[in-house]
């Protein structure tokens, strides 16, 4: 009940802060904060006082919803949805802090399409029943598509509307292998059933097992996401507002991995060995592709969006090795990915808000005015490239050596997109904030440095004790 709770209570103090703004001006950002912080506490609260080990998935909730079809209001926890779940509290309340000053037309309606977002990623992340969960799937589409429609830059709408074609298009292709799941198992039960446990239960055809793993393979693969269904990645990036690029890249990309992990390698487990190594070859290509694209650009939210796809290529690779290490690697990326890419596109915003451009040939020399920030700036970009104790440089250790195992070629070559990580996060660091003075502004305010101590402590701490997530997420099998 208390994954419920949560989420009707976002959607009711999103709407509450959509109608305070109205009535108080600035309201709106301190009603959505408080409610996350609220909420993250009682979160952390069920978990630490639950009596149930959630090792394996732990059924919460199972409420009858559309009785002619058997589907229901089905929502469970484990180990891997727990740990998704508080990266997402933690990125939404900075995505609240980001937006603090950023955000200053519509504002009741932008914390509401926020916490909407918040709501359906957590709907995401617990739903058990499959046509539960395609919905939340869209929940989570409909308000992210508005953030950047309405409160992005120059070419939002663009952006908004390939976003949304992109995700809509391979959503279809989920939603008819979740209906072809469940009339397979009106055949073999004699009844229908969207329920993830019962369809665990089944005896698939082995080709039409590898048609239906398709079916949700692409749209993970698109949210992942996975060449050569990236290209809506770098537009929605550099187009949406600093929070939205936040929650873009720390938490929705993390929606895709989590797919692959739940329902594609649990569901079929034949045919996804099957597909292991087209998987490997196009995680291969994302990491080299992500990084020489990366290196390529002027941008520095653009540059951030390309550099996500090579790191999110390593997540695919572990995952198709069919590894533990490898696994052990994907969860701790997936973490620690979402940590260094939140805190690279705060700072693009903060670096926005200051000189009012993302063009690195306009900046340079910052370190000169903004020691602070020219710290925490290098050491994020460390930690996007890879640095012995962060928690990046865990994530992909383990990736690598448990794919070497299953693919030593694929791997030694996906090894290069680390020299390229730290070749372009070189060029990063030292393109803003080297070199000639070309603008001087105010360091870091009490908030900004909030936001970059939070994110630096996490990505310290995952790397100098990686067993904070390994013995959370895997102890028990979880």
């Amino acid at each position: 009940m208390i994954i419920t709770l949560l989420m009707v209570g976002l959607v009711l103090t999103g709407g509450f802060a959509w109608f305070s703004e109205e009535k108080k001006a600035g309201s709106a950002k301190l009603i959505a904060l408080l409610s996350l912080l609220f909420f993250s506490v009682c979160f952390i609260t069920f978990v630490m006082a639950a009596s149930t080990e959630f090792a394996q998935l732990q059924q919460l909730t199972k409420v009858t919803w559309i009785a002619v079809f058997n589907i229901h209001y089905q929502l469970a926890l484990d180990h891997l949805s727990i740990m998704l779940l508080l990266l997402t509290f933690l990125l939404s309340i900075i995505a609240v802090l980001i937006s603090w000053r950023e955000i200053t037309y519509r504002r009741g309606f932008y914390y509401f399409n926020l916490l909407l977002t918040v709501a359906g990623i957590i709907g995401v992340f617990t739903a058990v029943d499959m046509f539960l969960f395609f919905f939340f799937w869209e929940v989570m589409l409909l308000p992210m598509t508005a953030l950047i429609a309405i409160w992005g830059h120059e070419n939002r709408r663009f952006a908004a509307i390939k976003f949304f074609i992109f995700t809509q298009v391979s959503s279809l292709l989920m939603l008819i292998a979740i209906i072809l799941m469940a009339y397979l198992h009106l055949q073999q039960t004699g009844s229908l059933s969207f329920s993830y446990q019962d369809w665990l239960k089944l005896e698939l055809p082995q080709e039409l097992a590898s048609y239906l793993m398709l079916g949700f393979f692409i749209a993970f693969a698109v949210k992942l996401p996975s060449f050569p269904v990236h290209s809506w990645l770098p537009d929605a990036h550099t187009q949406a507002p600093t929070a939205g690029s936040v929650l873009l890249a720390g938490v929705l990309l993390k929606t895709g991995a989590y797919g692959l992990i739940r329902f594609v390698i649990v569901l079929f487990p034949q045919a996804s060995q099957e597909f292991a190594p087209i998987a490997a070859i196009l995680a291969l290509i994302s990491i080299l592709y992500g990084a020489k694209m990366a290196f390529a650009q002027s941008d520095f939210k653009r540059l951030v969006a390309y550099s996500s796809i090579s790191h999110m290529g390593f997540v695919m690779l572990a995952l198709f090795s069919f590894n533990v290490n490898a696994f052990h690697g994907a969860v701790i990326t997936l973490v620690a990915h979402g940590l260094s890419s939140a805190a690279l596109f705060a700072f693009a915003g903060m670096l926005y808000a200051r000189i009012h451009s993302r063009d690195l040939a306009k900046m340079g020399g910052f370190w000169q005015s903004a020691p602070v920030m020219g710290g925490f700036g290098l050491a994020f970009c460390a930690a996007a490239f890879g640095l012995p104790g962060m928690a990046n440089f865990v994530g992909e250790f383990f990736s690598l050596i448990g794919a070497f195992q299953r693919f030593p070629v694929i791997t030694i070559l996906a090894a290069l997109g680390i020299i390229g990580s730290a070749i372009y996060g070189v060029v990063l660091f030292q393109s803003s904030f080297h070199g000639a003075v070309k603008q001087q502004f105010i360091d870091l305010s009490i908030r900004e440095r909030i936001i970059a101590t939070s994110l630096l402590a996490f990505l310290l701490i995952i790397g100098v004790f990686p067993n904070v997530i390994l013995q959370f997420t895997f102890n028990g099998g979880g």
